[in-house]
């Protein structure tokens, strides 16, 4: 019988499974997330000039942001133990579950470039190429070519340990994605003035929503409320909202100032020119009539002066609804 040809067989521990299984799956989520993050850069240094478009950037940053604090991390060490068990048993780098999963990354990567440099073209020939576009553009591309190119080294490796210029790469890496990380704390701002930009920009939707409610109040009855109290309605479910601080938890302040003039005032803490989203387009609000821009605050108490305009309604349908005719003439 001839046993010249003994192959090792093909086995793996649930362990490396585990190990491989969640290398690569945090590399993607990874990827991704650099991505995102770079796009949200991009999008704050280079804000679209278009009207009417709204350029939110500061939740999809902070989203890449929180995927890479946690994510990153677990890949480096993934990645760490895998090299620690590749050192002791140098067979474990030439199981079959480990090729698949890197082919299937290298071909991943490779379609992500062809895609990338496809659309480039394609914007160049509809004439449609902007600065930052092509910062995008480039972003996919450098982290798609990273990938492909730091595991094309490692099939290609025939050494246990790393090579200079992968563990070059792999430093380089870390860096890089600190620095973004870093930024974006910067360009998002910190956790606690977010917290209470979060209390400003509600309280600016509930002084939205009480003009709108004095304005339906003053077109059906053609008299301004006494005070905000007077606009509470069961019917449509509308009470008047409170401060949104726990330890204010107070009224809004509400003043007559005319038959048809009136002010809003309220507390705010921070400056609402500073906010990460700032650079947006002013953008119409349909439930209120007003421009964003009207409701532009400091850190301090803010008061917003409204005047209606009485030939604005002349003829709207609501002010002049006809009586019904069940009900008898003597009534009316």
């Amino acid at each position: 019988m001839d046993t010249a040809y003994n192959p090792t067989p093909e086995k793996i521990s649930p362990k490396n499974v585990f190990l491989n299984l969640l290398a690569i799956a945090t590399l993607y989520i990874s990827a991704g997330s650099f991505i995102a993050l770079l796009y949200q850069h991009i999008n704050y240094y280079f804000p679209e000039t278009l009207p009417y478009f709204s350029s939110s950037y500061a939740s999809p940053l902070r989203w890449a942001m929180a995927s890479l604090i946690i994510i990153f991390p677990v890949h480096i060490i993934i990645s760490w133990l895998l090299q620690k068990e590749f050192s002791s048993s140098p067979e474990e780098r030439h199981r079959r579950l480990r090729k698949w999963l890197v082919y299937l990354t290298l071909f991943l990567a490779a379609i992500a470039i062809i895609a990338d440099l496809v659309t480039l073209v394609f914007s160049f020939l509809q004439g449609e190429l902007s600065i930052r576009f092509i910062l995008k553009v480039l972003a996919v591309l450098f982290v798609a070519g990273g990938v492909f190119w730091y595991y094309l080294a490692e099939i290609r490796r025939t050494g246990v340990s790393l090579t200079q210029p992968m563990k070059i790469f792999g430093w380089g890496a870390v860096a890089i994605v600190a620095v973004g990380v870093v930024s974006g704390f910067f360009v998002a701002g910190s956790p606690f003035e977010e917290r209470l930009r979060r209390f400003d920009e509600q309280r600016v939707s509930d002084l939205q929503s009480i003009q709108y409610q004095i304005i339906e109040y003053w077109k059906a009855k053609r008299v301004l409320p006494s005070n905000i109290e007077n606009l509470r309605n069961e019917l449509i479910g509308f009470v008047p909202p409170v401060d949104p601080e726990p330890e204010t938890g107070s009224g809004y302040e509400y003043t007559i100032l005319g038959p048809l003039k009136f002010e809003l005032c309220a507390e705010f803490k921070t400056d609402s020119a500073s906010a990460p989203d700032a650079t947006r387009p002013v953008v119409y609000n349909e439930k209120t009539s007003v421009l964003n821009d009207v409701w532009t605050h400091g850190p301090s108490r803010t008061c917003f002066l409204r005047t209606i305009d009485p030939d604005f309604y002349k003829n709207d349908k609501s002010t002049s609804k006809p009586v019904p005719s069940f009900i008898p003439a003597e009534l009316m």
